[in-house]
Formats: structure tokens, sequence, C-alpha cells
């Protein structure tokens, strides 16, 4: 922990995470380990589950103090043999608190190393960015030709059960995914005073406080009754959703006033698509139902 005095007549002193966690996976006799975990700061797994067997290690990211501060940054990454497949998920919702006057950055940083014959499911819970926070979040995911990969993102922007918007607040998203070094996805969100009117903009959150992106793929085929079958499920959601193929990449986008909901649909969703991607029924992590 870094310590920066503030320069305030009461010269706090705030504090700072610098943290890290960098894993390495590996497939030997035992299916899926974790072969390396290596980490600065409060941010690590417990041991990987196997409620599908030895091949798929289910592996929950703890960070003790729930949440991000001003000039906190938390870097994950994750490294993956051949052969392995990996389902990464939290134990709760994250959170982008509040910045200090300073407004010194909020950071995180995730990479994805997917090679040939791996799969990586990224499945954390939803962030929820707090009024005034000042953050910027970033996921790149790695792939090589013949890995797959299912992930999402929920953001909540305020607390609207509290009726607190975002209204003051600045967020940078993006999530990025290259294939064999060459970028096939980009999809970026800002909000700033500049861009506020995105919030409430029928081309882009409608007034809604929660965002999410699901993504799949590569697929070299996706039947007629998958796709149909993800259509219904936008079609019957509360909010606002929608399925698009991009390249060989399968987009699910939708906003909603409840992370609740939204994680229901994005749960529906990954359960059809799973069988499609990877050739197995979908398998919830335990954590979820606590």
């Amino acid at each position: 922990m870094t310590l920066a005095l503030n320069n305030s007549s009461t010269e706090q002193t705030a504090s700072q995470w610098q943290a890290y966690l960098r894993l390495g996976f590996a497939h030997g006799a035992r299916g899926t380990v974790l072969k390396t975990c290596d980490h600065k700061g409060p941010l690590y797994v417990q041991k990987p589950f196997y409620p599908e067997g030895q091949d798929t290690a289910h592996v929950y990211l703890l960070h003790p103090p729930g949440g991000l501060v001003s000039g906190d940054e938390l870097v994950i990454e994750s490294r993956q043999q051949p052969h392995t497949h990996v389902l990464i998920t939290t134990p709760g919702a994250g959170r982008v608190y509040r910045a200090r006057p300073d407004k010194l950055l909020q950071r995180q940083t995730t990479h994805l190393h997917v090679p040939n014959h791996a799969i990586m499911e990224w499945l954390p819970q939803e962030t929820i960015l707090y009024p005034d926070a000042n953050t910027a979040l970033v996921n790149q995911v790695h792939l090589a030709s013949g890995a797959r990969f299912i992930g999402w993102e929920i953001t909540c922007f305020g607390l609207p059960a509290n009726q607190l918007d975002f209204a003051q607040g600045q967020a940078s998203q993006s999530f990025q995914i290259n294939v064999d070094g060459r970028i096939r996805l980009r999809e970026r969100l800002r909000i700033d005073k500049e861009s506020a009117a995105v919030m409430n903009s029928t081309v882009g959150l409608q007034g809604q406080a929660v965002n999410g992106l699901l993504v799949a793929g590569p697929f070299t085929h996706l039947s007629d009754d998958a796709l149909a079958a993800l259509r219904d499920s936008c079609a019957g959601f509360a909010g606002l959703a929608g399925v698009s193929l991009v390249k060989e990449f399968i987009l699910v986008r939708a906003v909603h006033g409840d992370s609740e909901q939204m994680k229901k649909l994005f749960t529906q969703c990954w359960q059809q698509l799973r069988p499609e991607l990877i050739q197995r029924n979908a398998c919830a992590p335990r954590i979820w139902a606590t």
C-alpha cells in the first residue's frame, strides 16, 4: 500500500492500492490446474473448484476491500496452456466508490490470454459505479486461433435504488478481443461532462442505469434454433436487449434499471450459448447461489 498526503489543512492521509493478480493455468493428469498464482495487494483467488469434473476449473476472484477508491489500480492477468478450461467469476458485485476531491483515477485492467484448444469463461458479477466516481475499466481478451471465449460486463451507473444517478461521474470502459494479434471486436463507452447526454439518448442508455454486454465466440457455426432462442430471450426481457453477429462473435447488448434482471438475462443467454460453443451444458458457479 502506498500512502499519499492530502494538501488540506488537516493533512489527512489517503490510501491507494496498487494491486495485481497473475494466474497461470496448465493441463495435466489432474485436468486443468492453477499452476501459478502471483499477487500483490488485496487481490487473490481461492483454490479452484471442480463442480463439472477435473477438466474445468471454476475460480473466484477475491478483493477484500470490496471496491476502488481514488488512486487504486487493479491489474488481473490470466494465461492458459492448451486444453485448459477456466471459468472466472466473483463472489459479489464490484464497486467503484465516489472519488475524492483529488479525482485520482480508479482503474481496473484485465488481460485474458487464451491459446489454441483452450476455453475461457469470464463471468464477473456486476460493477457498481457510485455517483462522482472517476474510473477506467479495461478488458483485453487475447485469443489464438482455435480458442473459445464467453464473457460479459454488467455495469450499474449510480445507485438507482437510492435515487442517486451518475450525473457527475466519469467512466471510460473498453472491451477488446484480439485473435492472433488482430482486433476482431472493440466496444467502448465513455461517460463524462461532454458526453453525459448518452445516458438518456435513444442511441445510448435510454435513461437506464444498467448497461450490459455479453460476447461469445468465435463460432464456426451457430444453429438457427440457438439464434432464435437467444432472440426470444431478449424479446421477453423487461428492458431493452438485442442480439447481433459481429464477424464470428455473438453479442448480446442490453439496458435495464435493475442489475439482477440483467444477470438473469445474461445467465439465460450463457446457458443457451455454452452448448453451442463448447459442447457443454451450463454449470452455474456455486458462489452464485450464496
